[in-house]
């Protein structure tokens, strides 16, 4: 069995070592586009390099699955279908916001064996902040067992939500002209959507796409805490499968409401 801590601590390390030193202090030849868009650094790099080597020290047979490897090899996908526990690593969640000095990013580990999500590790660097979760074992900030929101009238709700719905309406304009909720507001970094919606910040986050770098630690987050996490269409969530849209809320009452919106013509 992994130790949840130890592996905490080998994330804050390397964040703390290999990407909050480069926060702010890139040179032009340190950021690179993937695809017109779509931001890599060297921190990225560097931090996921690390902690592949260091996660699969720590659980002996299993093997590594980073963001900018599957970019380099999307065949490395393949992974999450074989028989070895695969870390999914995302090194700088909201690269986008890293490269331009924007205080909203986040490193996002899981743990998956056998196509299931087993443990999920987010960690706000900036703010020193680790939640994390193991299956069947509740989500944690430190020794504080955590709880998505109370209910909470939708008057009161506020989430994110990226996508579009049906009728080609982003889906934030959407839930924003239905008027039924307080405020949404994309931050660009779905880690921290997630963190808000598990520390009862937040209400519900929508994304409209599952990659799993992006999705499998906050789902399993946001499930431990009480809250509702599954694909828009109503499946489970599977963290091998990158092109559905994963709705997480504080509950199924929320959850709810947000899919009438957002899956309307």
């Amino acid at each position: 069995m992994i130790d949840p801590e130890r592996v905490a601590s080998i994330i804050r390390d390397v964040a703390q070592s290999e990407i909050v030193p480069r926060f702010r202090t890139l040179a032009h030849d340190d950021i690179r586009e993937k695809k017109p868009g779509d931001l890599v650094t060297v921190a990225d790099i560097a931090a996921e390099h690390a902690l592949s080597s260091l996660l699969t020290q720590e659980a002996p047979g299993s093997v590594a699955l980073g963001e900018e490897a599957v970019h380099a090899d999307p065949a490395t996908l393949s992974l999450l279908a074989g028989a070895a526990p695969v870390w999914v690593i995302d090194p700088v969640d909201g690269t986008g916001n890293f490269a331009k000095g924007v205080p909203a990013f986040a490193v996002i580990v899981a743990y998956v064996v056998h196509g299931a999500t087993m443990a999920g590790w987010i960690y706000d660097p900036l703010g020193d902040r680790m939640i994390f979760a193991m299956r069947g074992r509740g989500a944690w900030l430190g020794a504080a067992r955590l709880r998505v929101a109370a209910a909470t009238p939708p008057e009161r709700m506020t989430g994110s939500a990226y996508g579009r719905t049906p009728g080609g309406l982003r889906a934030a304009q959407a839930l924003t002209a239905s008027g039924r909720f307080a405020s949404i507001a994309n931050r660009g970094c779905s880690g921290l959507e997630y963190f808000d919606v598990v520390t009862g910040s937040a209400h519900f986050t929508l994304h409209s796409r599952s990659l799993v770098w992006d999705h499998a630690a906050g789902m399993l987050l946001v499930a431990e805490a009480g809250g509702a996490a599954s694909f828009l269409d109503g499946t489970p969530y599977d963290p091998r499968i990158a092109d559905r849209k994963p709705l997480a809320a504080a509950s199924k009452a929320a959850w709810q409401l947000v899919q009438g919106i957002v899956s309307a013509p």
